[in-house]
């Protein structure tokens, strides 16, 4: 297999990737073979898998917006993945003009593409860490550079929690950030769950263990479950709800039914 140039020579390009196989359900083309083929097994049990992908996008564009009505400027987005058209530095600047975005992943492409993309940017960089050490985010220079905490920030945390497992501490890390963060901040959250998966969860299992299988385990919270990172926020109305029900700008009725699985939603720090 030819290695592209945009591909660090430090990853093995014949593992599948979590953010490469996102690249792919939202048309993107950073992604290889290996990785359109666990997509489509993943699609072979949830055929709307893209219909997700492409929800979960448009609630985060839709809540950056928000944000920016609430004259937040500062944006840090942990687990951001490979830059694609309409990400958070793009919606952010032509709400909030001079807006300021720190992205973070761990996934060297996500990285090196970032880099690629910001090259220039001196109100946008990305850091290459882990949700599930958040001090190394916190103590980075690319943060200190460019987001006062003592401001308030939107902090995203986009399809990410999904990707923990319990035994790593999610919640753990997720008020870990929160404590840092000025009054006034926001969480922006999504998070897959069998709730409202348009059919039986035995099926979705299937899409499931084909993460598994690839060693970035899927883990699918309840809604209960979910709402417990928002512990030490106030909840934004319409609260936690699948992602077309959150502040819709088209009829969520129009919206495919795969659209409606899992939840999104927005606290913010009293």
């Amino acid at each position: 297999m030819e290695r592209p140039a945009w591909a660090p020579r430090s990853i093995d390009i014949s593992v599948p990737s979590v953010s490469r196989i996102y690249d792919f359900y939202l048309g993107g083309s950073h992604n290889f073979e290996v990785d359109r083929e666990a997509a489509r097994k993943a699609m072979e049990f949830m055929p709307g898998l893209p219909k997700v992908m492409q929800a979960n996008r448009a609630f985060m564009r839709r809540a950056v917006r928000f944000a920016a009505g609430e004259g937040i400027t500062q944006f840090l987005d942990i687990g951001s993945g490979i830059p694609t058209f309409g990400n958070v530095h793009e919606v952010a600047r032509a709400a909030a003009p001079g807006a300021r975005v720190v992205y973070v992943d761990h996934d060297p492409v996500a990285v090196a593409h970032s880099q690629a993309v910001l090259a220039g940017n001196a109100d946008a960089d990305v850091i290459a860490a882990d949700l599930r050490k958040p001090q190394e985010i916190l103590s980075s220079p690319q943060l200190e550079r460019l987001i006062d905490l003592n401001r308030p920030v939107a902090l995203l945390l986009v399809a990410i929690l999904h990707f923990v497992e319990d035994v790593d501490d999610p919640y753990g890390a997720v008020a870990e950030l929160r404590e840092v963060l000025a009054p006034g901040s926001l969480l922006i959250l999504t998070h897959a769950s069998y709730e409202g998966i348009p059919l039986p969860a035995e099926r979705a299992e299937g899409a499931v263990d084909v993460y598994k299988d690839i060693r970035n385990p899927l883990i699918m919270r309840s809604r209960e479950e979910i709402a417990r990172f928002f512990e030490g926020y106030d909840m934004v109305e319409p609260g936690l709800v699948p992602m077309p029900d959150w502040r819709p700008e088209s009829a969520p009725e129009d919206e495919d039914p795969y659209a409606f699985s899992g939840f999104a939603g927005v606290g913010r720090t009293a």
